[in-house]
């Protein structure tokens, strides 16, 4: 019998001596390794995971899935580890729909309003009467240049270049003193407070 023909049956390959006898190896299917299964994988599960919790946690969702499989540790045993990562992803879904369910509950605006005799504008127009006031003594305050620059911005609604070529001066000069008189405005009125 030549050594490149196979047996004619398995009784007459029982027969045949070692030297015409070629063993044959049987390569297993290489399986995936998680990492491999991560970067095949990782679009259809967005894709899966976002139709159950939505675009904006899929990403997280899936990461968590393979952290949980990398961490395991049947990892580096694994026959079939798209189904295991399958399970995975169905037990942390599931996990998340119980934690929705148990931390649901009902909200109720509080009325801060509702035990109070008398509404609260008085007092509100007291507070803003004495703010108005610190305001005005503190641009009256104002070096005059000052002054005038914020009242130009602030009450004739001019712009910095408008207010530079009005004054003469430069817009970075305008810019300066719209700076120097609010921060001047803002330490008068947290002084009062």
């Amino acid at each position: 019998m030549s050594p490149n023909r196979p047996p004619l049956s398995a009784s007459s390959g029982c027969h045949n001596s070692r030297s015409e006898f070629a063993a044959v190896e049987v390569d297993a299917p290489k399986v995936p390794t998680l990492e491999e299964m991560f970067r095949a994988e990782r679009a259809r599960m967005l894709r899966y995971i976002a139709r159950r919790v939505g675009w904006d946690q899929a990403p997280d969702v899936v990461q968590e899935i393979f952290a949980r499989a990398a961490g395991s540790q049947q990892a580096p045993q694994l026959a079939n580890p798209i189904g295991f990562i399958r399970r995975i992803t169905r037990n942390l879904l599931i996990d998340m729909a119980r934690h929705r369910e148990r931390n649901k509950f009902v909200t109720f605006p509080l009325d801060d309003q509702r035990d109070l005799g008398v509404a609260p504008e008085q007092g509100l127009d007291i507070e803003a009467r004495d703010l108005l006031r610190v305001y005005n003594e503190a641009v009256a305050r104002l070096p005059e240049k000052t002054r005038q620059v914020l009242l130009m911005r602030r009450d004739d609604r001019l712009s910095y270049q408008q207010i530079s070529e009005e004054l003469g001066i430069a817009v970075d000069t305008v810019r300066y003193h719209v700076k120097r008189a609010n921060a001047y405005i803002a330490s008068a009125v947290e002084a009062h407070r």
